[in-house]
């Protein structure tokens, strides 16, 4: 049972976590679903996308699979990506990112 989720960080009260639907009995789960976030374009710039995968195994804790993060922090493709977003205001920017296998810190504290 495969989930994603995602939110938009510094979120002090959870607000803005949006999960997709879980996906069963496959290794390979096809998420084709949006999110949106109502947030000034001025305060974007001090966010982060977190975007993270997960096995659910019931009985057990859920198994991290992989995750990418959007943000000031980012590093090449995903850091072109979020300067693209915030240079072109009310635009659909879209790119395809790898996961990698780093959870983000944050994730730890929920």
């Amino acid at each position: 049972l495969d989930a994603h989720g995602s939110y938009l960080k510094p979120d002090e009260d959870k607000k803005s976590k949006h999960k997709t639907a879980v996906k069963k009995k496959t290794l390979n789960p096809e998420f084709n679903e949006e999110f949106f976030y109502e947030i000034k374009h001025g305060d974007l710039a001090k966010k982060t996308l977190e975007v993270t995968v997960w096995d659910y195994d019931i009985g057990k804790s859920n198994d991290f699979i992989g995750g990418v993060v959007l943000g000031i922090n980012a590093k090449g493709e995903r850091l072109k990506h979020w300067f693209d977003c915030l240079k072109n205001k009310d635009k659909k920017i879209e790119r395809w990112h790898t996961l990698t296998n780093e959870l983000p810190g944050a994730v730890l504290s929920d």
